[in-house]
């Protein structure tokens, strides 16, 4: 059989790092007077699932070439890189894939970075996104070794649709499983969320509303988003969040309520009658970029300061040349302060088109 190798990034797509200017010290920021507070590090390109929006099998079928063990950053490289990352006013660290709790022995990591504290001498929320396939014999040791909380997708309740999204045979109640571990071991609030995609899996809003209300854990609709340039994205497959709220709102009334901190992606929503919230991603239709305060690693060390970058920087590279932390701290700096993305406010047919670092490569 033929290896299919689709370049996620290749030398032409590496960004040359801006010039070091000023102060390294402090709370980063970028052109637009946005600050850096989150820190989101894919510890694999690896995944059990095949999601049609994020891993299409056809895409990343059996021949499909993954990243050598060797090209992965080490443990010991990635807690370097978040102490550095520490001392620019970052609070919270999320871990990502692919699926990361496929990376061997990741409990290790989430020791390393939970020991992490920051210039006012608290530790950095650590929190991590997983499918759950993996969630209900891990969770325990993911909370004893520091993990805060994690957050589950689940795109509907009723196997068929689930399994037609995952495209991997796997049943729903294998995750709802493993999202009572994760509640049973104090990694709560758990979140949960469920892409939307138009023809697909609108009907299972309103069920996965009911089955969360009242359940202690957060349930977060998400737009269906041009990330990478394989899930086939068409406007015409995206769901209004406005959509959403309206169709849950009819059952279940609801009222908004303010964010919990500044640049929170998700718009809360608190059911009328007491029983939780709900929230809404809206990256497509009601872009937030203006507040966004995220950073990304890929599992290979590349940084990205937007989750539809098509080029990144490559700070592997500057950990195994030996670069100090101080030359390290002050790259990192110098490519915020450069930073100018706001993709989902001048998204265009045009730019849906163009060729984006893969989701399953940098997290979502």
């Amino acid at each position: 059989m033929t290896e299919r190798v689709i370049a996620l990034v290749d030398a032409g797509r590496r960004k040359p790092l801006p010039p070091v200017t000023g102060s390294a010290a402090g709370r980063a920021q970028d052109g637009l007077g946005r600050p850096l507070r989150d820190l989101r590090i894919s510890v694999t390109d690896r995944c059990n699932f095949r999601c049609t929006y994020c891993m299409p099998r056809e895409v990343f079928g059996e021949d499909y070439r993954f990243l050598p063990h060797g090209q992965l950053l080490s443990f010991e490289e990635i807690a370097r890189l978040a102490k550095i990352f520490a001392n620019h006013g970052i609070e919270k660290i999320r871990l990502t894939g692919g699926e990361p709790l496929l990376r061997r022995n990741l409990e290790r990591l989430i020791e390393m970075l939970a020991a992490i504290t920051l210039p006012n001498g608290e530790g950095i929320e650590l929190t991590l996104t997983t499918n759950g396939s993996l969630l209900a014999r891990k969770a325990r040791a993911l909370k004893n070794a520091g993990l805060a909380r994690v957050t589950v997708s689940l795109d509907a309740l009723d196997d068929s649709t689930f399994m037609a999204m995952n495209d991997a045979d796997f049943p729903v109640a294998k995750v709802l499983e493993g999202i009572d571990a994760a509640d049973a071991a104090g990694l709560a609030p758990v979140k949960i969320n469920m892409v939307v995609k138009r023809g697909v899996n609108e009907h299972s809003i309103l069920p996965m509303a009911r089955r969360f209300k009242g359940s202690g854990h957060v349930l977060r609709f998400i737009e269906f988003m041009d990330v990478g340039a394989t899930n086939g994205w068409r406007m015409d497959d995206v769901i209004p969040s406005r959509e959403v709220i309206r169709m849950i709102a009819a059952h279940l009334p609801l009222d908004p309520i303010d964010p919990n901190y500044p640049g929170e992606v998700a718009k809360r929503w608190r059911y009328r009658d007491g029983k939780g919230e709900i929230g809404v991603i809206s990256s497509v239709t009601q872009a937030f970029c203006r507040s966004c305060t995220r950073a990304r690693i890929s599992t290979e060390g590349m940084l990205y300061t937007c989750l539809f970058a098509t080029s990144g920087y490559d700070f592997r590279a500057l950990l195994r040349e030996g670069k100090s932390d101080a030359e390290i701290r002050a790259a990192i700096a110098a490519v915020w302060g450069a930073r100018d993305d706001r993709y989902s406010e001048i998204r265009a047919a045009a730019t849906a088109q163009e060729r984006k670092i893969e989701m399953s490569y940098i997290g979502g």
